[in-house]
């Protein structure tokens, strides 16, 4: 019963597979041809002006043409493409081919619309004369090298003034306050000594005195 069934079945779809193909040899079928001659002209938008040399290119495809000096073209194309349109000055188009045309030849007008691109302004100034070159080349401000700015910072002057008015950081407060306990140590049990009759502390003092050590500082 099971080996029955089994040819019933070979039977049955090998009488559909031979209908199908029967009836695909009985029905003409037409060729649908998809290429199509392209062709048209390339005019300014406001003017209606041609555009000679714009480029007509095939999207993807890597082909093209040039219109003649009446904006005139013509090309080979499929149904279905995109062909983009450019020229300078203008923005480019893209139009799409229709997929359903009934014709094998294609016209079309097509506009290009101006495309305006707005630049900085520019001032043009006259050639300075000899004199004002002089002038300025000698007033330009040089700005210093790190070697100047090194001697600029290493001058005694200048590190004076640092070191009055830079806290101190803290090892210097460390060290000082070592320095003042040692010799409050040193002098433990009897009075210290007086440095008003201590000609060397006079000398240091005139020095300080010289350097502006004792001016106020804003």
């Amino acid at each position: 019963m099971k080996r029955l069934l089994q040819y019933t079945f070979i039977c049955f779809s090998c009488l559909l597979a031979f209908r199908s193909s029967a009836q695909t040899s009985t029905t003409p079928q037409k060729p649908q041809d998809s290429v199509i001659q392209l062709y048209g002209v390339v005019m300014s938008s406001d003017s209606l002006r041609a555009l000679p040399g714009a480029t007509i290119t095939v999207v993807g495809k890597g082909r093209g043409t040039i219109a003649n000096e009446y904006g005139v073209f013509s090309i080979v194309v499929m149904k279905g493409d995109d062909i983009q349109f450019s020229y300078i000055g203008f923005r480019d188009k893209t139009v799409a081919i229709p997929s359903d045309l009934k014709e094998n030849q294609y016209s079309m007008v097509q506009l290009m619309v101006n495309d305006t691109a707005y630049l900085p302004a520019t001032i043009i100034k006259a050639r300075p004369s000899r004199e004002q070159f002089e002038r300025d080349f000698v007033n330009t401000p040089v700005p210093n090298d790190k070697q100047e700015i090194a001697r600029q910072n290493t001058q005694v002057a200048t590190l004076r003034v640092l070191m009055n008015t830079l806290p101190r950081d803290g090892q210097e407060a460390f060290s000082q306050q070592v320095r003042t306990q040692a010799q409050k140590a040193y002098y433990a049990g009897q009075t210290p000594p007086m440095q008003v009759l201590n000609p060397a502390a006079w000398a240091e003092f005139i020095k300080a005195w010289k350097r502006g050590d004792f001016k106020s500082k804003k």
